[in-house]
């Protein structure tokens, strides 16, 4: 495990030759042994076709990439932040959320209208994530942040977990997600409540969910 908590809002990664990480820009906090930090041109999203994809959307996160020999301390903002750990799966997040990953994980960038049709689209505009999400697939780890600490609610076949979208951070495995009103269209008028929608992640895997409807 390449990341080691040092606190609710801080990991500790330890780096070693041959090997990279990627972390958002900004967010070394302190650093041990010979370690070098490059800009990352592709962002570290699946190459060209993921940068233009974000880059289309509007997305694109800044990234860097770390490599050398040492330990980095990282942290952003002062947002929690929480390690997920990949066994073959795939992770899907946003990227405003990526704190730091294993640069060995496989990236991309997913179209959200493909995870649930048009709900997928319309899910985008209403949370305010957009219509693409970054996908991170393998064998590692993965520091995301969130407002409030995150905790993770498992999703079994039958079972589907119903989430606040504000209060999404990112899910794994084989899930579907649409989005539901939870009032009538009617009722709506003259509310900003995002309680008026409800995310339904259906299949099996985990969905990680923050203390929050705090936008990062």
């Amino acid at each position: 495990m390449p990341f080691r908590p040092l606190n609710s809002r801080m990991v500790e990664a330890t780096v070693v030759p041959g090997q990279r990480l990627f972390s958002q820009r900004g967010a070394m906090l302190a650093y041990k042994g010979d370690v070098s930090f490059t800009p990352s041109i592709t962002g570290g999203q699946g190459g060209v076709l993921g940068m233009i994809g974000r880059r289309v959307a509007g997305e694109a996160t800044p990234l860097m990439t770390v490599e050398g020999s040492g330990t980095v301390m990282f942290g952003h903002g002062g947002h929690h932040v929480h390690v997920v750990e990949l066994a073959g799966e795939t992770l899907y997040v946003e990227a405003d959320r990526l704190l730091a990953f294993d640069g060995s994980l496989q990236q991309g960038t997913m179209f959200m209208g493909s995870q649930g049709g048009v709900m997928g689209m319309v899910r985008g505009q209403v949370t305010g994530q957009g219509l693409f999400t970054t996908t991170l697939k393998g064998h590692g780890a993965v520091a995301v942040m969130a407002h409030g600490g995150v905790i993770e609610l498992p999703i079994r076949s039958g079972r589907p977990v119903h989430v606040d979208p504000q209060a999404y951070v990112a899910h794994r495995g084989d899930v579907r997600s649409k989005l539901s009103t939870a009032i009538g269209w009617r009722e709506m008028v003259g509310r900003g409540s995002g309680e008026a929608f409800q995310l339904e992640l259906s299949g099996e895997g985990t969905v990680y969910v923050q203390a929050s409807e705090e936008k990062l």
